[in-house]
């Protein structure tokens, strides 16, 4: 399996996942303060969002990719 096939089918699954899922969180720990042994720490929640057009363009660019592929090694 050649680079741009491995490449085309990365984006075709990265596609859907973004549309199945949506987005992902994470977690960012940010210190506030530490005296001695002691340590105050911040959990913030974060997520973030993908667009659909983000994973329907993946989907689509990874398609359009395999096909192409396809059309070169026959002609």
């Amino acid at each position: 399996m050649n680079i741009a096939r491995m490449v085309a089918l990365a984006l075709i699954a990265c596609g859907l996942l973004a549309l199945v899922y949506g987005g992902f969180t994470y977690t960012q720990i940010t210190p506030e303060a530490k005296v001695g042994s002691i340590e105050v720490s911040w959990k913030d929640h974060k997520t973030v969002e993908i667009p659909v057009w983000i994973g329907v363009g993946g989907v689509v660019v990874g398609s359009a990719m395999l096909l192409g592929l396809s059309a070169k090694k026959k002609g």
